[in-house]
């Protein structure tokens, strides 16, 4: 059971975090410009547009990705606590980054951004606090 919802946990995290990487690496102005989507666009709100830093974003959820998904297939105390650390590290500062950010965006996408950038580092918690003991494999 520890191992179904630690799996789950990394393929939601692996998902989302790779299209955002591909987004922001490859086509940096759209994912400036777009992102979220859905006629959203919170990167814009938030500042001139400077590629090298959307690029640099990008890569480091596909890095970030690439863990997670090695921890998902190997499923190894070591790949998953350091995939649950790893979303930890680079959630928190995320998220309090645009905590204290929240002014140039509506009340809807506050809340979206909260709740959205909360998740990332509550999973990494998680899957640390799941991976005590002894996994499946090792």
């Amino acid at each position: 059971m520890r191992d179904r919802v630690l799996r789950v946990l990394l393929v939601l995290l692996a998902l989302g975090n790779v299209q955002v990487g591909i987004w922001a690496t490859f086509a940096p102005r759209s994912f400036y410009d777009d992102f979220p989507g859905g006629d959203r666009s919170w990167v814009a709100l938030d500042g001139p547009y400077n590629e090298h830093l959307v690029r640099d974003f990008g890569a480091t959820n596909l890095a970030i990705g690439v863990l997670t998904i090695a921890a998902l297939l190997w499923l190894t105390r070591v790949l998953v606590v350091t995939a649950g650390l790893a979303w930890i590290v680079y959630g928190v500062p995320h998220l309090v980054y645009h905590l204290r950010h929240l002014d140039v965006y509506d009340t809807g996408d506050q809340v979206a951004n909260v709740v959205v950038l909360s998740l990332a580092p509550l999973a990494g918690l998680a899957i640390v606090l799941l991976s005590p003991g002894a996994p499946a494999r090792q």
